[in-house]
């Protein structure tokens, strides 16, 4: 893993710019579809499930595991798009999939306890507690703002600015790289922007700042949208075509951004509240990556795609409303857990099958 990564990520560069095999391969893997996506439900599925409410029921897997897997969600970029699935790919295909989300959970809690130290203090035995005594932070939702920006300004690095210039770097220090720069410009992002207002009892100081860090989050989730339509679901079209790659950057980052901060802008103005428009966008997100990499190929055409993607938005969040509404809740909201099954469970499992674990074992034939 020496050598340079590609000038382009994969995923967003023209057909006729990629090699030949990588060309074929995405066609085989097109011409097994649907099935091919409906075989790869059988590991998602219970992966999702078992972030929704693995950690002691569904309120405690948001209040834990909410900020530690979206803490985890930058390194998950990382391996996949910038390691191209190193190091799991030393393994056997029947472990590279675990090795690397081995690793992915070391992140996540590596992150997370940095994430603790830019929001406040570091405070180890509150990582893994829903309910921490009065004198603690809890993870949830007071690490979240952060959590959210990291990946988000890390997708945006990755995808839309190509990981301009850092990409001229080995693949493994390029990535490594890329992820302390997209955390250090989400941490200003957050420092400069976010209102913390911690509850008394912490003996925290209140910093202030001009958003919520709710609003701040629902706007980055909208942001991600974005992201996921042109980036993912349409491989960048038109953007991507452009040759000159200051332009093709400039405009990429112009449309997804500012398209994002005028769509959370109209949304906000029906007075949606920021986890009901988080909870609703992190859906979209969630149908744009089953529609575009776990059933990649499967839906041609780009309107048709799109219609695809709002209808799985539309049918994931029903199912995960109505069961929200049938639990019982302490200290979180229902569109709270419905907001982290599509982003952090649901989003996670279709991320770690498909561009982690390489679909296996549902993979090209051999």
């Amino acid at each position: 893993m020496t050598r340079p990564a590609p000038d382009r990520p994969a995923l967003t560069t023209p057909e006729q710019l990629q090699a030949p095999e990588s060309v074929r391969a995405r066609r085989l893997r097109t011409a097994r579809q649907p099935g091919l996506g409906l075989r790869g439900l059988v590991l998602v599925v219970p992966i999702a499930v078992l972030i929704a409410i693995g950690a002691g029921g569904p309120e405690r897997s948001l209040l834990v595991l909410g900020p530690l897997v979206t803490f985890a969600l930058p390194a998950v970029v990382m391996i996949a798009f910038w390691w191209d699935d190193w190091p799991g790919t030393t393994a056997r295909a029947s472990w590279s999939g675990w090795l690397d989300t081995v690793l992915v959970a070391v992140f996540a809690v590596v992150l997370t306890i940095a994430g603790q130290a830019v929001v406040a203090r570091v405070d180890l035995p509150v990582l893994f507690d829903a309910y921490p005594a009065a004198r603690h932070l809890a993870t949830f939702p007071a690490l979240m703002p952060l959590a959210g920006a990291a990946f988000t300004v890390m997708l945006q690095y990755t995808l839309v600015t190509e990981g301009w210039p850092v990409r001229r770097l080995p693949a493994i220090p390029a990535g490594i790289v890329a992820l302390i720069l997209s955390w250090g410009v989400a941490a200003v992002l957050y420092l400069v922007l976010v209102d913390f207002r911690p509850p008394p009892a912490t003996g925290l100081d209140a910093r202030p700042g001009p958003v919520s860090g709710a609003t701040f989050g629902a706007a980055l989730t909208v942001i991600g949208v974005w992201q996921v339509w042109f980036y993912l679901a349409w491989r960048g079209w038109p953007v991507t075509r452009i040759s000159d790659r200051a332009a093709r950057l400039l405009a990429g980052n112009a449309i997804v951004i500012v398209g994002g901060l005028a769509s959370y802008a109209i949304l906000a103005a029906t007075e949606l509240r920021p986890a009901t428009i988080t909870a609703g966008a992190g859906a979209l997100i969630a149908a744009g990556l089953t529609v575009a990499m776990l059933f990649e190929g499967a839906i041609a055409g780009r309107l048709a795609s799109v219609a695809a993607i709002v209808a799985v938005a539309a049918v994931l969040y029903a199912a995960f409303w109505l069961i929200a509404q049938a639990l019982t809740w302490t200290r979180a909201e229902p569109v709270e857990w419905v907001a982290h099954v599509a982003l952090n469970a649901w989003s996670v499992s279709v991320i770690l099958h498909v561009a982690i674990g390489r679909r296996w074992p549902f993979g090209e034939p051999g």
